[in-house]
């Protein structure tokens, strides 16, 4: 895939074309190369950035995921971006934003012809049980005030990180806790990167303006449809070591996780577990 004529992957304005009625939403900046994404962009959102700030680079030199984990983005095998968005409310109201922003991932990727895509509770796209892509949520009080005084509002700042492809530097899926997958595997033609980029941002528009009108709970049937464990027998592990084992029953309506164990339902809403399939 070419580079455009500035040098970059993504030309902004090429872009706002395709958003079509969404283009108003948002303000896209272009990067060639940044440390990360998110750092950057929140940098950019204690300025004053407003919502709906997006910044996408072609290389990320300390990306980070989830955990605290390094995400190493190769320029023209992926497509990796974040994006500012303010809810009303405090943060008390984000439960379950990761996997509604994972929904909204999904359905663009579905639009663009993908299939066998699923969602890994609580931030990985998966295909065929690898991993396609991932999601970091990082999220931020803050304070509005107007002619009634101040309110407590929430600011978000959404990584995500899409394998478009697999550069021939990965030689082994061992150095990684789930094989890494792309998308070029998962669909029968792939889509132009300014296409794609459309896609997400038009399906992160309708997905988020909905989960601040009802939160979760207004998305969880179809997060559960697109969910790759629901109703089948997993593990809990955290750092490696197996807390439970049970069988999935999907999320909540605040999108904790809930497994049916021995010892009955378990509730789990720590960044610090992952869940296997037995």
């Amino acid at each position: 895939m070419p580079l455009e004529t500035n040098g970059r992957l993504i030309e902004p304005a090429r872009l706002r074309t395709l958003l079509g009625a969404a283009a108003g939403r948002f303000d896209v900046d272009s990067l060639a190369e940044c440390e990360s994404t998110n750092t950057e962009l929140l940098a950019r959102a204690e300025r004053g950035a407003p919502s709906g700030s997006v910044l996408v680079a072609d290389r990320q030199t300390a990306g980070r995921g989830s955990r605290g984990r390094t995400w190493l983005a190769s320029p023209e095998a992926s497509l990796t971006f974040s994006l500012l968005w303010r809810f009303d409310g405090g943060l008390e109201r984000m439960s379950g934003l990761s996997l509604a922003v994972g929904l909204a991932v999904v359905e663009a990727l579905e639009a663009c012809g993908a299939s066998g895509v699923k969602l890994k509770w609580p931030n990985d796209i998966l295909h065929d049980g690898a991993k396609l892509g991932g999601i970091l949520v990082e999220l931020h009080n803050e304070l509005r005030s107007d002619v009634f005084g101040e309110a407590n509002a929430a600011m978000a700042v959404i990584g995500i990180g899409l394998n478009l492809t697999l550069p021939a530097s990965i030689v082994s899926a061992d150095d990684f806790a789930l094989p890494p997958a792309a998308l070029a595997r998962a669909v029968s033609t792939m889509p132009e990167r300014h296409q794609l980029f459309a896609q997400l941002l038009i399906a992160l528009t309708r997905v988020l303006d909905r989960f601040a009108e009802h939160g979760f709970s207004g998305l969880r049937e179809q997060w559960q449809a697109r969910h790759a464990w629901q109703g089948l027998p997993v593990r809990l592990l955290r750092d490696g070591s197996v807390l439970k084992e049970g069988v999935c029953l999907g999320a909540d309506d605040d999108g904790a996780l809930l497994v049916r164990t021995a010892d009955g339902v378990e509730r789990c809403l720590s960044g610090d577990l992952s869940i296997r399939p037995q």
